[in-house]
């Protein structure tokens, strides 16, 4: 039995585009290309591309993930290891719990809440990864604007977060709106948004030329990243990318 892709995305909630990257890489080839250039996958495919999601959710890269699956690691040491995450993670999900029951006391006219303690619980490895990704991809340089981000993040209060998120979550959708109509990435409408997502980000840290531009990069080529950028089943991360490098070069 072979299901095509766009079966195999409905079952594991992985878009099309996310199959489409796994098999240009090499990690998850089709079972065989039909004449229409469709792709379908059959058991083997389908349950690799269930190894691959357990491990992405572990954290690992995809080409560790590569890697193992291709049996160069030892698979009983990488389940070790993902059980002592789990252990770690539960550890971390009964942090963040007590953090949202902190959080509804407060709401509910009890004692106001430090902001340090409106994150405790967080993922904060997933920032670390974050930025050391960013550093190996752009150089000690990126240092500067993360130490920046930080510093102007102590002075935010929970206000300051809630309003900061709200207005991404805003210009999202007005970028799914204009990526949904098929609108250019250099024309006018999409380029004020592109400047309002910039001074968005300048809020946190401020970026040149390259750095935004790197930021785009970030957004294409981080799983993580894309997964905030899905629209109607599609993924506009790369429209979002080279609207946000045709600003770079024109505007900063």
């Amino acid at each position: 039995m072979a299901w095509s892709i766009a079966q195999v995305a409905r079952m594991s909630k992985v878009t099309s585009r996310t199959l489409r990257h796994y098999d240009s890489i090499g990690l998850l080839p089709p079972a065989w290309v039909g004449d229409n250039g469709y792709r379908y996958y059959e058991k083997e495919q389908v349950h690799r591309l269930q190894q691959i999601l357990l491990l992405r959710d572990m954290g690992l890269g995809l080409d560790t993930v590569a890697e193992l699956l291709n049996g160069k690691h030892d698979q009983l040491t990488v389940l070790r290891n993902h059980h002592r995450w789990l252990q770690n993670e539960r550890s971390r999900l009964d942090r963040l719990a007590g953090t949202v029951a902190r959080t509804i006391a407060e709401l509910e006219g009890g004692d106001e809440v430090k902001l340090e303690e409106l994150f405790d619980g967080f993922d904060a490895s997933k920032q670390e990864r974050y930025e050391a990704e960013l550093v190996e991809r752009y150089g000690d340089g990126v240092k500067e604007h993360l130490a920046e981000s930080r510093q102007k993040l102590k002075s935010w209060t929970r206000a300051d977060a809630d309003q900061f998120m709200n207005e991404w979550q805003e210009i999202a959708r007005e970028l799914g709106a204009l990526f949904t109509a098929g609108t250019a990435i250099d024309a006018p409408e999409t380029q004020e948004l592109i400047d309002r997502h910039h001074r968005w980000i300048c809020l946190s840290w401020t970026p040149n030329r390259e750095s935004y531009t790197g930021l785009g990069d970030l957004y294409v080529d981080s799983d993580e990243f894309r997964a905030n950028f899905e629209v109607n089943g599609d993924n506009m991360a790369e429209w979002v990318r080279d609207a946000m490098a045709h600003y770079a070069q024109t505007r900063l």
